[in-house]
């Protein structure tokens, strides 16, 4: 008779059953640089972070009359303490504190979109909380609860902030409609072709969400009885592909767009003009 195949969890010189980890003192047997990735994805969500906060809160270099350039990081401006001009939809909001950022109504709903979203929770899941860092490389954590308790149980909205970010993604497009504007009428300028093109990329994102793809095709049965949402469900799907493309690619120009109108704003440069 042949003798049982021992199990991998099983020792083959002690006998001794384990249920854990391999008795080791390492935390991993790997060589490589491991850490890259994770301290990346760190360095470029830190850098974000910073910026947009101090941004936030310095209340300055954020429109330009002259050209309708409007920072996405204050739009839409609802305080009777932004500048003349930026208020596109009235001042329903009167004078704010300097301790409150003026876009304060969007950002939150911004940043819960973005750290509930299906691509960032892996990134700092990964990064932050090093849960775990790489493959074959074990966490610090000694327990985890999965998201069904707080803080975590919030990713389960992620849904729902998804329909404010469509919300956002739609005044956003007005902001770039108006920036087609020169100081007679109508113009276009650089700054008209960054702020368009954040948009656009910020609706890609916002459409290649995961939920965006199950509102679009969930719950359907037959996709012939639907070809309108099979259509938009194969579009959305094409870009799901691009998601995390699309996150970082989205922060970026977030940046960019703020920047460029800071700097506009400031008098530091001048806007290159096409027309008007």
């Amino acid at each position: 008779m042949s003798a049982a195949p021992v199990k991998a969890s099983e020792s083959s010189t002690t006998g001794v059953f384990s249920r854990g980890r391999a008795a080791i003192a390492a935390r991993t047997l790997r060589t490589d640089r491991w850490w890259v990735p994770p301290a990346a994805t760190v360095a470029g969500l830190a850098t974000f972070v910073i910026y947009a906060t101090i941004r936030s809160f310095v209340r300055a270099a954020y429109w330009v009359p002259d050209f309708h350039y409007l920072t996405p990081f204050y739009s839409p401006c609802l305080s009777a303490s932004c500048v003349e001009g930026s208020t596109h939809f009235g001042t329903p909001i009167g004078h704010l504190p300097m301790w409150i950022p003026l876009g304060f109504l969007v950002l939150p709903f911004l940043l819960l979109f973005r750290l509930t979203c299906y691509y960032y929770r892996k990134a700092y899941y990964r990064s932050v909380w090093m849960s775990p860092p790489a493959c074959a490389v074990a966490e610090p954590h000694a327990k985890y609860s999965g998201e069904t308790k707080l803080p975590l149980i919030i990713q389960n909205a992620h849904r729902y902030f998804f329909y404010v970010a469509v919300i956002i993604s739609v005044i956003n497009t007005y902001d770039a409609v108006i920036s087609f504007h020169g100081k007679s009428g109508f113009g276009i300028g650089l700054g008209t072709f960054i702020i368009t093109a954040n948009a656009v990329l910020l609706w890609a994102y916002t459409l290649s969400c995961h939920s965006c793809r199950h509102i679009a095709g969930g719950r359907l049965k037959h996709f012939s009885q639907h070809p309108v949402r099979y259509r938009f469900w194969t579009v959305v799907s094409k870009l799901n592909t691009r998601h995390m493309q699309l996150a970082w690619t989205t922060l970026c120009t977030l940046m960019l767009t703020d920047f460029y109108v800071m700097l506009v704003a400031s008098g530091t440069i001048h806007d290159p003009r096409l027309i008007g």
